[in-house]
């Protein structure tokens, strides 16, 4: 384990703790008018960063439920190729659960992007570089700032991911050191 990844784990839960002790308890649960928001998200769900538009389709009492799509274009590493840039789609469906403007997030999302791959040709020996589909799956636990009449809202949280085999020769994985913050407006 990388001791850079430890480092922003536990940086990530004190900020969740250090945030969420500092809530203070109310008695009715607020109704939220300003369903719709647009936000900025740096890693978690959308694997490096996206431009989101989200809206709250239901609520009842302290839950809330949410769903998001954004976009993103992620840089070609490759300098062989002809793509310089890749397009990422993420998708989230998560559920808010807390009083007013502090709530505990827990979601789940599928992340569809490009990627570049390289196969070898034997009988011309060159390389053949491709685009192609790839996939993963963010989960999500987190903090969540937002007020029910709208406004300035902020997230962050604990967003792990599982890639799955999209094509033959790939395989399952699971990413344990991810994070995501996210800025935004809602409205």
């Amino acid at each position: 384990m990388n001791i850079q990844h430890k480092s922003s784990l536990l940086l990530v839960l004190i900020l969740a703790f250090a945030i969420s002790s500092g809530a203070t308890a109310q008695t009715e649960p607020g109704t939220f008018t300003a369903k719709k928001g647009v936000y900025l998200e740096v890693g978690g769900s959308s694997g490096f960063y996206a431009i989101n538009y989200s809206k709250i389709f239901h609520q009842k009492g302290k839950l809330k439920l949410n769903a998001s799509a954004g976009f993103s274009i992620w840089p070609n590493r490759n300098i062989d190729s002809k793509t310089s840039w890749l397009p990422a789609l993420p998708l989230e469906i998560s559920a808010l659960y807390g009083k007013s403007n502090h709530h505990l997030e827990l979601g789940m999302g599928f992340t569809s992007y490009l990627n570049t791959s390289f196969d070898f040709d034997s009988e011309t020996f060159e390389t053949i570089n491709k685009v192609v589909f790839d996939a993963f799956i963010p989960l999500r636990v987190g903090y969540r700032y937002q007020k029910p009449e709208g406004g300035f809202f902020f997230r962050f949280g604990y967003t792990p991911i599982v890639t799955f085999p999209v094509r033959a020769g790939k395989i399952w994985s699971f990413n344990p050191y991810w994070a995501g913050l996210s800025f935004g407006k809602s409205f």
